[in-house]
């Protein structure tokens, strides 16, 4: 038997069934490990018929790439010029720090996904193929060159670096971060040089945002390569 249309929103426009889908899939995912998600489950949470939820989405892992892209979107709407005069490191800290904000919200959904990433290594790495074309975007936002073998380098990089940042910013219960900005700016200075930070080395497209970045408590720039995190996390 057909389901019948939900309670939550008619979802006669594509956009709003969308909308209904990926709001009820974070809610799961916050709740249980991906791969304990069905295309069901979401139908159910978000008041959708499976023939709606198909308009919009072909696979769970469909929606978590969708979700990622709106975060993307969302950084870029709000990226301006007003950090023209800045270093890439300092832009690219706040294209970063503006990301977070972004995700703040969706904590427990992350979390639950980096968990999902540590226990299986295949589902790590699409989840990581994931992460570095956002991280190419956030580049793309600090103005700094993402062309070619360079810019695919440096978008990996990046995705670790964020992997390691997204570990300490999903225990920061300061509503200021300041935990996860002093770990954000020591992983930036760490990998300043592998990631192509130093003006001079890098191709900037233009130039970029706001100056968030200050001295961080307690946060000493150590020079060296970045670790890798325990596993890739797509946020």
């Amino acid at each position: 038997m057909a389901r019948s249309p939900g309670t939550k929103a008619n979802a006669d426009k594509p956009s709003e069934a969308r909308t209904l889908a990926l709001d009820s899939f974070t809610t799961l995912l916050a709740r249980k490990p991906f791969e304990r998600i069905s295309l069901g489950d979401v139908a159910d949470e978000a008041k959708l018929s499976l023939a709606e939820l198909r308009a919009s989405f072909g696979s769970t892992f469909d929606m978590l790439a969708a979700f990622l892209r709106d975060v993307d979107a969302r950084v870029l709407a709000d990226t301006g010029d007003d950090m023209d005069d800045q270093p890439a490191r300092d832009r690219l800290f706040d294209v970063l720090m503006r990301r977070l904000d972004v995700l703040a919200p969706h904590k427990g959904a992350i979390r639950s996904l980096a968990e999902s990433a540590r226990r299986n290594p295949f589902f790590a790495l699409a989840v990581n193929k994931l992460s570095v074309r956002s991280q190419q975007w956030m580049l793309a936002a600090a103005k700094i060159d993402t062309a070619g073998l360079r810019g695919a380098v440096r978008a990996q990089g990046l995705a670790l670096v964020f992997a390691r940042v997204l570990q300490t910013f999903l225990t920061d219960e300061d509503p200021a971060l300041a935990r996860t900005m002093a770990v954000l700016d020591r992983e930036l200075a760490r990998g300043e040089r592998a990631l192509g930070l130093i003006e001079g080395a890098v191709c900037l497209a233009t130039r970029g945002r706001r100056g968030r970045r200050g001295p961080a408590a307690g946060a000493e720039p150590t020079p060296g390569p970045a670790t890798p995190p325990e596993a890739p996390a797509a946020a």
